[in-house]
């Protein structure tokens, strides 16, 4: 019996992946009975390597809507180039909505200079060189959106 734990614990190999919650939302359907309570959670997914995806999930309970933003967020998973210095290629501009961002690369040791779930994107995406600026909307999940539109527009000068 032990030896099947033991098993089973090795079997489980520890996840590549990272995710960070972003928001977690209460809202509420009214319905005829009365309001019906639940909650949204918007996660972000990566494994700082190039790779980051950004979910949201809907549940009765916390617990299970930040698990399904991870299910959800894993669906979605986008790969970006990255330079030597950890940096974008280009500048790039994404829209989602009425969020706008605008990414720069930067200079090697200037870091992630971005704020919100902007940076969270960024930082699980493993990028550690950037500028950037978030204009129009304060949305957190529009502006994560952005940030992969953004980000997904970047074209890789390797042949």
């Amino acid at each position: 019996m032990v030896n099947e734990r033991k098993n089973s614990k090795s079997r489980e190999a520890k996840s590549e992946w990272s995710e960070r919650v972003v928001s977690i939302q209460r809202v509420t359907k009214v319905v005829k009975g009365g309001k019906k309570l639940s909650f949204r959670a918007v996660v972000v997914v990566g494994d700082e390597r190039g790779q980051v995806g950004v979910g949201v999930g809907k549940a009765g309970d916390v617990i299970t809507a930040v698990k399904k933003g991870v299910t959800d967020g894993k669906k979605n998973i986008l790969t970006i180039p990255l330079t030597s210095s950890d940096s974008i290629p280009h500048r790039t501009e994404g829209r989602f909505g009425a969020a706008k961002i605008l990414l720069r690369p930067s200079a090697p040791g200037s870091g992630v200079i971005a704020g919100g779930s902007i940076r969270t994107v960024l930082e699980l995406a493993g990028v550690k060189n950037i500028l950037s600026k978030q204009l129009g909307s304060n949305n957190l999940l529009n502006n994560a959106r952005a940030t992969v539109v953004g980000l997904s527009n970047l074209k890789s000068y390797k042949v």
